[in-house]
């Protein structure tokens, strides 16, 4: 006899674990067995990348690893299309896709070279701190020459004053994070307007940017 729940708008929950269940990426997985808490964290930092970029048409994500934070974006906007420099993660995307939800994901290094299409927007999360210092305005200009005239741009980066509590995993990768007068810096070399935000934990917010765990860039109108 086939199971319901008690409360038939639950019933839901069971058709989808038969016929549709989720498979977790690469690295949210390894996020869910090793510091649950972050895969919060991470959630959010995509929900305040969707309501900065809601309503826009295309928009390009860069260094999207297993995409599992991509789909808050694609709430959002009308089309996304996720790239990341290694094979490893983009076939895990493309091994989990979902019909209802349509994504785009390509094998591209930005440091090499803009994705030759013309986009609303582009954004990226927990990049820039693994990119080399003597790269980031390949990088951060590439990206910018990805996007229209008048398109944003997006940057989410974990603070250098929060480097002191990075785990040792974290700590490995990053060889780049930035003081928010650092990113501000970096960003105003590529675009006019540079609106900087604090975050800690999921909170974002306009305070003391050396008390920021995490930090915000939102640029428009390149140079």
């Amino acid at each position: 006899m086939e199971a319901h729940t008690k409360e038939p708008q639950y019933d839901r929950c069971l058709m989808l674990a038969r016929e549709r269940p989720t498979q977790m990426g690469l690295m949210s997985n390894q996020v869910w067995h090793d510091d649950p808490k972050r895969l919060g964290f991470v959630l959010a930092r995509y929900k305040f990348v969707a309501k900065m970029l809601s309503g826009m048409d295309r928009v390009l994500e860069v260094g999207c690893a297993d995409a599992f934070g991509t789909r808050v974006v694609q709430q959002e906007v009308k089309q996304v299309v996720a790239t990341d420099f290694d094979p490893v993660f983009v076939e895990d995307v493309n091994r989990r896709k979902d019909p209802d939800w349509p994504l785009e994901c390509l094998t591209h290094d930005m440091v090499g070279g803009p994705l030759a299409r013309d986009f609303d927007a582009a954004y990226s999360v927990d990049v820039l701190e693994h990119i080399q210092a003597a790269d980031e305005d390949k990088f951060i200009g590439n990206m910018a020459r990805s996007i229209s005239t008048h398109g944003v741009c997006v940057i989410g980066t974990p603070s250098l004053e929060s480097q002191a509590y990075a785990s040792p995993g974290s700590k490995a990768g990053h060889v780049n994070c930035k003081t928010g007068t650092g990113l501000r810096e970096l960003m105003s070399r590529h675009f006019r307007n540079v609106f900087l935000f604090s975050m800690n934990d999921e909170v974002v917010h306009t305070g003391f940017q050396k008390m920021a765990h995490y930090l915000f860039a939102v640029c428009c109108s390149k140079r």
